[in-house]
């Protein structure tokens, strides 16, 4: 396992979409175990995408209150709902913003074994998958911002 470099707003691989990965083996677990190692390496990271350590594949890792999940291929598959968000992400250090997201949000994806997953995220979390398969597409968080705030 290893902690990889952070890209950080300005970077291209920000802006780039992730391409969906084939088959889920031993070199796909590594990266997202090294994904985690990075992710836990920040004192307030709750999530990570791929290319905000240079991988372009379709890989999500979540450490957030009881959720550690390994994503491979996420997509959202159903939302509802509407809330407001004060949103951060690690790839823009102290820049912070109100973002409206779904309420509620479904996805489907991958585990690190392949297996199929359907999981169904409500406040925080929804927003947290919104954000991190945003990342995937090449979209960030200060795209959808209503405002910056200072906190």
């Amino acid at each position: 396992m290893a902690v990889r470099n952070l890209r950080y707003e300005g970077d291209a691989a920000l802006k780039k979409i992730c391409k969906e990965v084939k088959t889920v083996d031993d070199r796909i677990r590594m990266l997202l175990d090294d994904m985690m190692d990075t992710l836990h390496a920040f004192p307030n990271g709750a999530a990570l995408a791929a290319n905000q350590v240079g991988i372009m594949k379709r890989l999500v890792v979540i450490d957030y209150e009881d959720q550690y999940l390994k994503l491979v291929n996420p997509k959202i598959i159903g939302t509802s709902g509407e809330q407001e968000c004060l949103e951060g992400c690690l790839s823009f250090p102290e820049r912070f913003g109100k973002t409206i997201r779904p309420q509620t949000v479904t996805i489907q994806a991958l585990d690190e074994n392949g297996k199929e997953l359907i999981l169904t995220g409500e406040g925080e979390m929804a927003k947290c998958f919104c954000h991190e398969i945003e990342h995937l597409d090449g979209k960030v968080f200060t795209d959808k911002v209503l405002e910056f705030i200072e906190v």
